[in-house]
């Protein structure tokens, strides 16, 4: 059973959903389980249950919401329970130890900037006693965050990177653009995420009022929209900022082909996906400069990204406007970029989290995480 907070159309979701796929085609029979339904997203996902079908509004609905996972686990009687992000981590957990499931591997996909104090603090407690079996981090700068944490919750430590599923179209620009209703002669700048306030897509708003000819889009859905259409009207750009709202998988690749430049202004992030879906499709990519995106936005033959500070309106744009007219940078980008559909295969993500199963139920924690530990010697 894969367990998190709400259903849409966003990262920690889009793992979920390849790696049920992935689990399923080595035999496993995959629940999802959502605490709430924000989207359609997920309606037409086999064996998924919304425990409620929407965000609750008050202490009643956030009951019912709880009792029916409760309920639902229990019908289930899964034999390991897989959390994300942290309020399913931490729910996910007391639920599978109330209603006795096997196993619990708590998923770290949640960038700490974005936790309140209090689920930290219970996230190490959980640790610490061993409600949680395993947390899986999935990236070396998360697993880092960890150093200071007791040998007894690093042990429970394991590494296993996203994989993902490669974002490819074979409609041309052109008619990727028509689809989406963009222009088809200007410089597209573009972005894949939720509109939340981290994700810091207002810089990449406030770029255009620089270069009167390039256009953004945004594909994705959140509560930050209504202030970035406002922020767009008062920079007096509302005519060049386009909403494509959530897209399927399918329609992420179409959009990513309609591309000039995938802009990814992010504050906070456990791994990145959506810019490494995009650098992986050849589109050149501009990061804000976290440590994480240097680490996961890198193959063999080097960086694929331009990293830059982008609250920093002039860098952010001068970045952009480099990859738009410098043939030669852009190609150094995309190179290396091809090899990142290796490096985050999905059939070694859910070949790894299929061992950790299968360890669950023998109770072979051990033999499995033999040389995994992403903090050795601590």
């Amino acid at each position: 059973m894969l367990v998190q907070t709400q259903a849409e159309g966003a990262g920690a979701q889009e793992i979920t959903r390849i790696l049920g796929h992935g689990l399923t085609a080595r035999g496993h029979e995959v629940h999802h389980v959502f605490f709430f339904r924000r989207t359609a997203a997920f309606d037409q996902q086999p064996n998924t249950y919304f425990c409620a079908p929407e965000r609750p509004a008050d202490i009643p609905s956030l009951f019912r919401m709880l009792r029916n996972l409760l309920r639902h686990m229990r019908a289930v009687r899964p034999g390991a329970v897989l959390t994300f992000q942290h309020y399913g981590n931490l729910l996910g957990t007391v639920a599978a130890r109330l209603t006795g499931a096997g196993a619990v591997i708590a998923n770290r996909v949640s960038a700490r900037a974005l936790e309140p104090a209090w689920t930290r603090a219970l996230d190490f407690v959980f640790g610490l006693t061993g409600l949680f079996d395993r947390v899986v981090v999935n990236s070396q700068a998360v697993a880092d965050e960890y150093g200071s944490h007791p040998r007894r919750y690093r042990d429970r430590l394991v590494r296993i990177d996203h994989g993902f599923e490669p974002k490819r179209s074979h409609v041309s620009a052109i008619e990727a653009r028509r689809s989406f209703g963009l222009p088809s002669d200007a410089p597209l700048l573009g972005s894949v995420a939720r509109l939340h306030e981290t994700k810091n897509l207002s810089a990449a708003v406030r770029v255009l009022t620089l270069h009167p000819g390039w256009h953004l889009a945004l594909a994705g859905q959140g509560p930050e929209r209504a202030r970035l259409e406002a922020l767009a009207r008062s920079l007096g750009v509302a005519e060049r900022v386009h909403f494509a709202g959530e897209l399927s998988p399918e329609r992420v690749a179409q959009f990513l082909k309609s591309l000039d430049v995938f802009v990814f202004p992010t504050l906070a992030e456990t791994f990145g996906l959506a810019a490494v879906e995009a650098a992986q499709a050849g589109v050149p990519v501009v990061a804000n400069d976290l440590e994480v995106l240097r680490e996961v936005l890198h193959a063999d033959d080097g960086p694929c990204a331009l990293f830059v500070d982008a609250n920093d309106t002039a860098a952010f744009a001068a970045a952009v406007d480099r990859l738009l007219h410098d043939a030669t940078l852009r190609a150094a980008l995309i190179a290396p970029s091809r090899g990142l559909e290796t490096r985050y295969s999905v059939d070694v993500m859910s070949g790894r989290y299929a061992e950790l199963i299968q360890a669950a139920s023998a109770g072979e924690w051990r033999a499995v995480l033999a040389g995994e530990n992403p903090n050795p010697g601590r």
